[in-house]
């Protein structure tokens, strides 16, 4: 229940922060703030720290993840904005179906750490997403429905 709180209300506010400083602005700043908040989330013993790690990685999480369906349908052209974000999610399924074998392997591999494993899964993802976002192109604002038009925002 504390997690999905911490979900609710980053999507909320890094949703409406993206109206202010850009798509791709908030979905790097949500997930490279997530980095900080994994000892917390994975490495700690009471349940209180463990809630407070859980409800600000949730935080984060949905910070991103939250604002990204827009950004993926201010990139879509026309003729595929029906079509690439939902393309574009199933990929993203399809490359996380491993998730739980690798995560196994991981803590396998250092004596059964789960916590570990979850933390390097995330922070290499949180990494990711980051890098691929920051580099990638913001089309906060563009006019739908006008094949080839570009938002103003696109060239800062």
């Amino acid at each position: 229940m504390v997690y999905n709180i911490g979900a609710i209300l980053g999507g909320v506010l890094f949703g409406a922060w993206s109206e202010r400083i850009g798509r791709g602005r908030a979905i790097v700043i949500a997930a490279l703030l997530s980095l900080p908040t994994l000892p917390l989330w994975v490495m700690v013993g009471s349940p209180v720290l463990l809630a407070l790690g859980a409800f600000l990685m949730q935080f984060m999480v949905q910070g991103a993840w939250g604002v990204i369906p827009a950004h993926l349908n201010e990139l879509s052209p026309d003729e595929a904005r029906g079509t690439f974000p939902g393309f574009v999610y199933q990929l993203g399924n399809l490359l996380a179906s491993a998730n739980a074998t690798i995560q196994a392997a991981i803590a396998a591999h250092y004596g059964n750490d789960y916590g570990l494993a979850l933390g390097v899964v995330a922070a290499i993802v949180a990494i990711v997403i980051a890098a691929l976002t920051g580099f990638g192109v913001e089309a906060k604002g563009v006019a739908f429905g006008l094949t080839g038009a570009r938002p103003q925002a696109a060239r800062s």
